[in-house]
């Protein structure tokens, strides 16, 4: 079982910066990939990064590649998603999601997911 809490969700300036946290609970959360997924109201939940258990292996959107950095601590139950260059486009709640044994793109392979933060980007 994991528990997943984003934070650091907010509204910026195109072009500006955030970092979102999701802090995990529960024995899982070592080796589990962990993603990072967003949606739009009336539109599907997309994908956007995810990271192996270890931290060694990293993938990205086409649209956030270059600008989007996922990372991991374990020894903090928490992942991390640094965007960078932040575009209107980029406005959607962002989810971090778990996946004891799955990694991938896929949103319906992922087992636990946190209840959303907030990003707003105004132009």
């Amino acid at each position: 079982q994991v528990q997943l809490a984003e934070s650091g969700g907010g509204s910026v300036q195109a072009g500006g910066s955030l970092t979102l946290s999701c802090l995990a609970s529960g024995s899982a959360f070592s080796r589990s990939s962990m993603a990072w997924f967003r949606q739009v109201l009336g539109k599907d939940r997309e994908f956007v990064s995810f990271i192996n258990s270890s931290g060694r292996f990293t993938s990205y959107a086409d649209s956030v590649k270059g600008r989007f950095t996922i990372s991991r601590d374990n020894a903090k139950n928490t992942i991390y998603l640094q965007m960078n260059s932040l575009k209107p486009d980029d406005t959607a709640v962002y989810y971090c999601a778990a996946a004891p044994s799955y990694y991938g793109t896929d949103p319906g392979k992922y087992d636990y997911w946190g209840q959303g933060t907030q990003v707003t980007v105004s132009s």
